[in-house]
């Protein structure tokens, strides 16, 4: 019965609320999410293609948009107690709700096999750089994925519990590092080292930002579902996204400018910190991956609904790892950029949709969803038109831009549509109240 309870995450169902927790056990689990190596490369990149200023400033208002993007997300997620691809049924339909369910496991999923691809690799370097010994990556990715799949198979109390131990020593580690690294110069210093990459504008610096996590926010009700109230939810996308996001960003930026390093584990390694290097390097990849698998399987599972989720997060990290070891996720990148500009558009459907009929989105009206509501879906596929026409090649086919950031446009682009939708069929959703 124990065994049952550690396992037990309610899948296909609310979270009740004896298991709900408050804004600072979220924020926790989201600052884990976001700490990985592609956020502190972020930081760096955009540390040695402008200015310091430039960086703070762009850093600022780009996790200040992804905030309100995951806070907006996220209260549907705790006023529901439900995963994004069981909401996202009542927006899109049964079978819509399929197809959303399919593109999230198989996008999160494909990228949690990368990430492990570049987490046994980079351990093997640091490894060899600091200790001098040779393990082979193979071996490191197999230990990765045995340890992401673990946390990830138990649910979000194990992320949570790891979350809470990882995100101080992150900190300490990170904060640390500026302080041995920046002590030498002042802040003008910093800010006025010249440039050592491609050039970057504020706006790029910002739709870099945003493009980086707007999936992450999208997703967000996988995890705000566990928050105690709407209220918590907030405040956490605001301490996890805007306060840690940009402080991480910020910290990489500045080591960057001090350094004229990129990563930020080689900082580490360079500046006498071989173990904190390689702890942050495991950590990071370690809180950030197992919610790429965590989210997948929760979208397998409205797939394979006969199946425990403890079962297919099992299968899904055992191909991940093998994928992984294969070496062969490097053919698939352009395949999981693709699915990845059509996760944003969900997210403003089921935002808008629920503004206008938050009444229907309850577990007791799950069995009266309809198979289809095609206004939903013929939305999908405007807004994705509209973020694959607004994203580079070879993703995409950049024909134009809006904000500069196409997951954002897209996300934009469906929630303005289901808002127009929302108002034209107010009268059925009247009778659907009255039903």
């Amino acid at each position: 019965m124990e065994d049952k309870k550690l396992i037990e995450d309610y899948e296909l169902k609310p979270v009740p609320d004896e298991e709900r927790k408050g804004w600072l056990h979220l924020s926790m689990v989201w600052v884990a999410g976001i700490i990985a190596l592609s956020a502190t490369a972020l930081g760096g990149a955009m540390g040695s293609g402008m200015s310091l200023n430039e960086a703070i400033i762009a850093s600022l208002i780009g996790t200040f948009i992804l905030a309100i993007l995951t806070a907006i997300c996220g209260v549907v997620g705790s006023k529901t107690g439900l995963s994004t691809a069981l909401i996202s049924s009542f927006a899109l339909g049964r079978y819509g709700s399929m197809a959303v369910s399919v593109v999230i496991a198989l996008s999160l999923f494909g990228w949690f096999g990368v990430q492990l691809d570049l987490f046994g690799s980079s351990l093997n370097k640091v490894i060899s750089d600091v200790f001098g010994v040779n393990i082979s990556p193979a071996i490191l990715v197999i230990l990765g994925g045995i340890l992401m799949t673990i946390t990830a198979c138990i649910g979000y109390k194990a992320i949570e519990k790891l979350s809470l131990f990882a995100v101080p020593l992150l900190a300490i580690l990170l904060i640390g590092s500026v302080y041995i690294a920046s002590r030498s110069y002042t802040y003008q210093e910093l800010n006025s080292a010249p440039i050592t990459s491609d050039p970057l504008t504020i706006g790029m610096g910002i739709s870099l930002v945003i493009g980086s996590l707007a999936v992450g926010a999208i997703i967000g009700p996988d995890f705000s579902r566990y928050a105690k109230s709407a209220k918590d939810t907030v405040i956490a996308a605001f301490l996890g996204y805007f306060v840690g996001f940009s402080i991480v960003l910020i910290i990489s930026a500045i080591l960057a400018k001090a350094t004229s390093e990129v990563d930020v584990v080689a900082i580490m390694i360079g500046l006498g910190w071989g173990t904190g290097g390689m702890l942050v390097l495991i950590l990071a990849q370690w809180t950030t991956n197992n919610t790429n698998l965590y989210s997948s399987a929760l979208g397998f599972s409205v797939i394979f609904q006969k199946i425990p989720k403890y079962i297919l997060t099992i299968i899904a990290g055992v191909i991940g790892t093998v994928l992984a070891i294969l070496g062969i996720y490097d053919n698939f990148i352009s395949f999981l950029n693709i699915l990845g500009v059509l996760i944003p558009p969900i997210g403003g459907i089921y935002a808008a949709d629920f503004i206008f009929r938050h009444h229907v989105y309850t577990f007791n009206n799950i069995d009266k969803i309809q198979n289809i509501r095609p206004y939903s879906v013929i939305n999908w596929v405007i807004a994705s038109s509209i973020a694959f026409m607004t994203t580079p090649a070879p993703t995409g086919f950049g024909l134009f831009t809006i904000t500069g950031a196409s997951g954002f446009d897209a996300f934009l682009a469906a929630f303005i549509i289901q808002v127009f939708i929302g108002v034209l069929n107010r009268e059925s959703t009247k009778k659907e109240r009255k039903a």
